[in-house]
């Protein structure tokens, strides 16, 4: 597995409050997961690399029953609620941690971007999922990756470091043969565009195994 010499110190939002481009595209991610995960009511979730203040998780979490939230650094308060779960660490190390079968609910939104070892992150989350749960995804593609460097690099609204840490973009023809490789069978798979074409989403539905 490669590693990353320079690997992240800080999660996303830990340095201060949003840009108004990344709230406006937490935002619609937000309205798309729920689109695909449906109710999440007494459900146990994940969210990796969710970011210092959680902002996906934190939205789900009056429905939930437990959350699991995985970053480099998070910040403390949300263990005030007893459900919420902390491992601090670098993916996909970290995710040996989390037991086979635990969550019903895998979230991992604009975090593959910035992994050297996509495939093992994955694999991993499917050996997380319960069967019957849902592993979503959420990438920006390569048409993204003009707006956001453009954004970043010559308009200064988006945090240039973040641009920096990425590593790959994914179009559906991208990241659909990494999901079947892992295990996801291909009629249990759900992925296109949204956002204008600057993301790309999957929704991944575990199976019994015989």
């Amino acid at each position: 597995m490669i590693k990353n010499e320079r690997a992240r110190r800080s999660s996303f939002g830990q340095a201060g409050s949003l840009t108004p481009v990344d709230r406006i595209g937490v935002w619609l991610s937000g309205r798309r997961l729920r689109r695909e995960i449906g109710d999440v009511t007494g459900k146990d979730v994940g969210d990796f690399g969710c970011g210092f203040q959680a902002m996906q998780a934190r939205r789900l979490l009056p429905d939930v029953a437990n959350m699991t939230l995985v970053d480099v650094a998070l910040n403390k308060e949300l263990l005030e609620d007893p459900r919420v779960r902390m491992i601090e660490g670098e993916l996909p190390e970290v995710l040996a941690g989390v037991a086979d079968q635990s969550l019903d609910v895998v979230l991992c939104i604009s975090v593959l971007e910035h992994l050297w070892d996509p495939e093992t992150a994955l694999s991993e989350f499917k050996r997380i999922l319960r069967p019957g749960g849902v592993c979503f995804i959420n990438v920006p593609t390569w048409l993204g990756k003009r707006f956001l460097e453009f954004s970043a690099f010559r308009l200064g609204l988006s945090p240039v470091e973040e641009m920096d840490d990425h590593k790959t973009y994914y179009d559906p023809k991208d990241l659909w043969p990494l999901l079947v490789k892992v295990g996801f069978q291909p009629h249990a798979i759900r992925c296109g565009r949204h956002k204008l074409g600057l993301n790309c989403y999957a929704a991944c539905k575990a199976e019994a195994t015989a």
